[in-house]
């Protein structure tokens, strides 16, 4: 598969309530195709977070922006674009860092995680800041059950 050099295609989603900000690396293949955060039918992302705050897994694009802020949670990544290859985190290279001061500057944002190891590594890098590291909700990441991430997600977001 050929390295491209693919620029993120759709805006965080946050609003001046947001207390949580939660990073991921880049959009995979399947999110960039539906042009929402999580999009593959796998990652657990949606499910992690209804386990966490209650209430049915948002499927439309429209609930799922409803969903985060009414949870008081901001969604973005940490690269506006660089070259991958698929959705490999581990190829990508020549990146530049999305400006976190766009959400940092409007909401009221108190802690920001990273959604696993990748998206900690490029924040720490390009914003130079510390963040939370949560396990990831990749289906990559098969050592995790769903169960098993939310409880970990559950205990740092809500500690």
């Amino acid at each position: 598969m050929e390295t491209t050099h693919v620029v993120h295609n759709f805006e965080p989603v946050y609003d001046a309530h947001s207390e949580i900000l939660i990073l991921g690396s880049f959009p995979s293949v399947k999110s960039r195709e539906s042009c929402f955060y999580y999009g593959h039918p796998q990652n657990r992302f949606w499910r992690v977070l209804a386990g966490i705050y209650g209430g049915e897994i948002p499927v439309t694009i429209p609930e799922k922006k409803a969903f985060l802020l009414q949870h008081r949670v901001a969604v973005w990544d940490v690269i506006a674009s660089c070259d991958i290859t698929g959705s490999s985190d581990s190829s990508i290279r020549n990146v530049t860092a999305n400006d976190m001061n766009v959400i940092k500057q409007n909401a009221d944002i108190r802690r920001i995680f990273a959604n696993g190891d990748t998206a900690y590594r490029l924040y720490r890098k390009y914003c130079g800041e510390d963040i939370e590291k949560l396990p990831s909700t990749s289906p990559a990441n098969a050592a995790w059950s769903l169960e098993r991430l939310t409880e970990a997600w559950g205990s740092r977001i809500n500690a």
